[in-house]
């Protein structure tokens, strides 16, 4: 019966690399490419293709190394939390899950709060307050009674948001093309306000763009031949969206050169508008809040699930694993979740998107430095190839994260310098001053309440 039940808790190996890259492309959302356009540009004073590129250096050494850490722990889904723990010892497992804690919590937040900006920028009139709580509320009760997107779905998704993204495109160059606007091919990249504090600060915001591709390991166990396709999607993803980032920041800077906006949250509108009409910035206002209502109630409902595994397993009160009656879903970690949203009230959208860059920054430079523990440790390869592959690209990858960390505003490092003191002072209790191990996250043999929904 032993084995039975251990076979019963195994997730079925169905995914292929196509579909987990498709799944890493729905999850980090095309569209926030626009969604987000206005502050990267602000931010850098009007050099957003080279404030993306940065970024891309950053999450490419960041990939190669959750990659890394894959190959080896093939076994089971993994995550930074479980990479640092077994290679850094728990006490440092359970604070960069701690920080990882503060991405997957306050997402929505952001998510939310893009949505509503949006919003409020297309209907004055209407407080936004009002657009967040539209967003809460709905997104809440879907994920309360388990109505889960199908896998058709995020195909259709992506493929709208592809689209839109495309004609876009299409219609910035023909723009720039038919019209002098002041702009060179090269001008986005460099011009006399470009400094390197600017770049820094615009691209430890854009950062938050591409979070979402280090959540693909947590499908290692049901995904085909885990140890190369796990590695390789993490990669393809991370370059596709470095691609489209730096693409259509280009093309809004060729149509839009310096960096003054009407409104830096609801740029886009202003670009659409510019390239394509009201009828065409009415349709990428639809595709942004579609993208951005359907990615809130995927990370929500990811989010919640984080917090049962954590209360189940002691790692945070045990209270937060508890799964309502009816939906079997976990609703009270669903509700702590939405009820967080509202903090978007009184919060900006580059003041949220950098504090949860804290806990991201963290955490992939806590991930790059573990795979060169594994290598100091265990020797998995020989020669320069594999000095290069576990040691070079990763601590390149941790220094540059490192910078990026250091590059947020002071109120995104207050913020996320509070909540690492807070899991100090939670690990502190939960090891009774540190006299004994913490507790341990099971993710990769969590039942999945969002899907056990009758």
């Amino acid at each position: 019966m032993a084995t039975s039940s251990q076979e019963l808790r195994k997730l079925e190996r169905t995914l292929t690399l196509p579909a987990v890259v498709v799944l890493g492309v729905a999850w980090v959302t095309p569209l926030i490419a626009l969604a987000t356009i206005g502050i990267i540009i602000e931010l850098s004073n009007g050099t957003a293709p080279t404030a993306y590129l940065i970024t891309l250096l950053a999450m490419i050494f960041t990939a190669w190394s959750y990659g890394r850490m894959a190959s080896v722990h093939y076994q089971s889904a993994g995550s930074a939390y479980t990479y640092v723990g077994v290679e850094m010892g728990p006490r440092l497992g359970f604070l960069t899950g701690w920080l990882i804690l503060l991405d997957y919590f306050f997402i929505p937040l952001v998510v939310w709060l893009i949505g509503a900006a949006y919003l409020a920028a297309q209907f004055p009139a209407v407080p936004l307050g009002v657009w967040i709580v539209a967003f809460i509320v709905p997104t809440t009760v879907l994920n309360i009674i388990g109505i889960k997107i199908a896998a058709k779905a995020n195909y259709l998704l992506v493929a709208f948001q592809l689209l839109v993204i495309a004609i876009f495109v299409a219609l910035s160059l023909a723009q720039f093309a038919g019209q002098d606007t002041g702009a060179t091919l090269l001008s986005p990249f460099f011009n006399q306000g470009t400094t390197l504090a600017a770049l820094a600060t615009a691209a430890a915001v854009a950062a938050y763009s591409f979070i979402g591709f280090d959540g693909l390991t947590l499908l290692t166990e049901e995904t085909h031949d885990p140890r190369r396709t796990i590695p390789r999607a993490m990669l393809i993803v991370v370059a596709f969206f470095g691609v489209l980032f730096v693409g259509v920041a280009w093309v809004s800077q060729l149509i839009h050169p310096g960096a003054d906006f009407a409104n830096v949250d609801s740029a886009a509108l202003e670009l659409a508008r510019l390239v394509g009409g009201h009828l065409f910035a009415a349709i990428v206002l639809a595709g942004l809040i579609v993208g951005q209502f359907a990615c809130g109630l995927a990370i929500q409902a990811g989010a919640s699930r984080l917090l049962f595994t954590m209360g189940r397993d002691g790692v945070l009160p045990r209270s937060l694993s508890y799964l309502a009656p009816r939906f079997r879903t976990p609703v009270i970690g669903i509700v702590l979740i939405g009820a967080t949203g509202l903090v978007g009230l009184f919060m900006d959208v580059t003041t949220s998107a950098s504090f949860i860059n804290f806990g991201a920054f963290s955490a992939f430079v806590m991930v790059n430095l573990s795979a060169i523990v594994h290598y100091w440790r265990h020797r998995p390869g020989s020669g320069a190839g594999a000095f290069l592959g576990w040691v070079v690209l990763p601590l390149a990858g941790a220094i540059v994260n490192l910078y990026l960390l250091l590059s947020l505003e002071v109120d995104a490092r207050i913020i996320g310098s509070i909540w690492l003191a807070l899991g100090i002072v939670w690990l502190a209790i939960l090891t009774r001053g540190f006299r004994r191990p913490p507790p341990r996250m099971q993710l990769e043999t969590v039942d999945r309440p969002q899907e056990d929904s009758p």
